[in-house]
């Protein structure tokens, strides 16, 4: 269980669900995003906005019970490229599912420090040290410097 917030089958069920998602790419250079184990990440997101722990009830619901369907064991029975298929049926039926699932894991996958490296970004955050910027222009405010103060003390 994930801070109270995921039973231990939403969380494995999840995590497979995370590299159907966003398998890991085909050289090898990205990460899938179960892989990176986004687990925690979705769990902090759903416990800190909790309108979207419905969304979350209801997909992983949903799949797994089509699962079931499919399956004797249930999602985790099936195959990658049968649970591929499971969520490609589901979100053509639905469209309430997928964009919000995909707010959670993005939101947590493009900032992890794996996925930024290897997309030739700086794992860092951006302060202290900043980025660099070009020096700024100030005679653009002469402008306003000449047309005096238009407020009272």
């Amino acid at each position: 269980m994930i801070d109270g917030v995921l039973s231990p089958e939403e969380t494995a069920m999840l995590r497979s669900l995370l590299d159907v998602v966003i398998p890991p790419s085909g050289d090898g250079r990205l990460p899938g995003a179960g892989e990176l184990d986004l687990t925690a990440h979705v769990a902090r997101l759903v416990q800190q906005m909790p309108m979207l722990r419905p969304v979350l009830d209801y997909g992983l619901g949903t799949l797994a019970q089509q699962a079931g369907a499919c399956r004797p064991g249930g999602w985790a029975a099936l195959s990658h490229e049968e649970r591929t298929a499971l969520l490609e049926e589901f979100t053509r039926s639905d469209q309430f599912f997928l964009p919000a699932f995909l707010f959670l894991v993005y939101s947590g996958y493009y900032q992890h420090p794996r996925v930024v490296a290897a997309l030739g970004l700086e794992a860092r955050p951006p302060h202290p040290q900043g980025y660099a910027m070009a020096p700024d222009d100030l005679s653009l405010l002469e402008r306003v410097r000449a047309r005096g103060r238009l407020y009272r003390e």
